[in-house]
Order: C-alpha cells, then sequence, then structure tokens
C-alpha cells in the first residue's frame, strides 16, 4: 500500500503592534506585518504550498495574518479551524492539534505563536532536514516565518523527529 506524503506549514503570526495595555490577545499586525503577512501569501502560493486545511489560533495577530496571507492564495478554499486552545498552546499542543486532522488531507497550515512553532517544527525534524532550519527552529523564528516539514503517513502518526524540516522562509519587506 503506498504511501501519502503529507505537508505541514508552521507559521509564526506576523509582526504585532506593542502592547498597550489590553489584552495581548487582541494586538492587532502593525503595517510590517501587514506587508510581511502578504508576502506569506505569495510564497505559500508560489512554492505550491497550498493548505487544505488552516488551524488559526484566535488571537487578532493570528487571524490577520491568516487573512492576509489568504488573499494571497489563488483559487483553493481551504477548512479554516479557529482554536481559542492555540493562543497559549505548547509544541506538544499543536501536534496534537495536527494529529487530529483527517489522514485524506495533504497540506496542513498552523498559524500560531512562539516557542510553540518553532518548538513544533524542531521536534519534529529529523533525518533528511535541512541543517540550518533545524539551526533556526531551535535558536526560535522571527514573525512571518514559515517552516516547512515533510513526512510519509497519517497525521496521527507525526512523532519526534519523524519529519524532514525542509527549510524556514521569512518575507523580506
Amino acid at each position: 500500500m503506498p504511501t501519502t506524503t503529507r505537508t505541514l506549514v508552521v507559521l509564526r503570526h506576523a509582526k504585532a503592534e506593542p502592547a498597550q495595555g489590553g489584552s495581548d490577545e487582541i494586538r492587532p499586525l502593525a503595517l510590517t506585518g501587514r506587508r510581511q503577512a502578504s508576502s506569506v501569501g505569495h510564497h505559500l502560493q508560489d512554492a505550491g504550498l497550498l493548505p487544505e486545511v488552516v488551524l488559526v489560533s484566535t488571537a487578532l495577530r493570528t487571524r490577520q495574518t491568516w487573512e492576509l496571507a489568504r488573499a494571497g492564495l489563488r483559487e483553493i478554499e481551504p477548512e479554516v479551524d479557529l482554536r481559542d486552545e492555540l493562543y497559549a498552546a505548547s509544541a506538544g499542543d499543536l501536534l496534537e492539534a495536527v494529529r487530529g486532522v483527517d489522514a485524506r488531507v495533504r497540506t496542513v497550515l498552523v498559524v500560531g505563536h512562539e516557542p510553540a512553532v518553532s518548538g513544533l517544527a524542531a521536534y519534529l525534524a529529523g533525518d533528511g532536514s535541512d541543517s540550518s532550519a533545524v539551526a533556526q527552529v531551535r535558536a526560535g523564528v522571527p514573525t512571518a516565518s514559515l517552516s516547512v516539514l515533510r513526512a510519509e503517513g497519517p497525521w496521527d502518526g507525526w512523532s519526534r523527529g519523524g519529519a524532514r524540516l525542509e527549510g524556514v522562509f521569512r518575507p523580506q519587506v
């Protein structure tokens, strides 16, 4: 029985405005962040990283990052799942969310926060991974960075060291 390669794209939200005494969850994107998020969408399209399912933290900056990135994607209508629990998630929590995706889905995008997004990529990175990308995710990723991981088999089988981290992309704006 042939296996199917699945692609996980893990995206840290774009640059947000500094906290102004209100709730951290309602911080909007800064102008630079808006440009970053738009650039991410074009990169996803150009690289053929077209998500079928998008898991998004409900924080304002992650929702705005997805909405602006989505505008750069053509001819796809992914299923978008906004999740409160992704706001304060750990890398393990993000992995559990990914493991719950239907096995028929081939590409998933997670839009979340540090340190969970880099932690997830570092945890999953195994044999065949790009060494500079592994070093980057181990150190933490800047805003609007996306990590691309691939592995064979269903999402519920993804585990430590079981994917190839193929690269980390950060838009130049």
